[in-house]
């Protein structure tokens, strides 16, 4: 990746530590970068030669946002990067947008995380925290997890 990413501050050290890491199990791994927008293309093409590193900074905080976006069937080519097809993790991600309840979703979400889990097909290495510096006086203001500044229930105190 030749940009910062939240999740992903500085990608080349990134790239630098896995070829470390793989070195000592004895597997020689070439670093390639290229400008940003060639590189998301390349990172989409299904016969390409190599791992990418990228992340996903979720836009509306439901776990479809996440899981079929970056992982389903459908993504191949395209969003999931990965270019995995697994039938079992398919068939609960699209049964999990079909339900009403938290709780009905958040099972078969769950349960797609274990097949993820067990088939690997990435390596998830890190996720951003985020910070908000606040003067004690402020009262009211919660992070919110999809990074925008929600201010109506916040006040300053006397």
């Amino acid at each position: 990746m030749p940009v910062q990413r939240p999740y992903n501050p500085n990608a080349r050290r990134m790239a630098e530590l896995i070829q470390e890491d793989m070195s000592e199990i004895g597997v020689d791994v070439e670093i390639v970068s290229y400008e940003w927008g060639e590189y998301l293309e390349r990172s989409k093409e299904v016969d390409r030669d190599g791992a990418v590193l990228l992340g996903w900074t979720g836009d509306n905080g439901d776990p479809d946002n996440f899981l079929a976006v970056l992982l389903g069937c459908d993504g191949v080519g395209g969003s999931n990067r990965a270019q995995w097809c697994n039938e079992e993790f398919e068939a609960l991600i699209q049964d999990a947008k079909t339900k009403t309840t938290q709780e009905e979703r958040a099972a078969l979400y769950e349960q797609a995380q274990v097949v993820f889990k067990e088939q690997a097909p990435w390596a998830t290495i890190a996720h951003s925290v985020v910070s908000m510096p606040m003067r004690e006086e402020v009262e009211g203001y919660v992070v919110h997890p999809l990074g925008g500044h929600i201010f109506h229930d916040v006040s300053i105190a006397e």
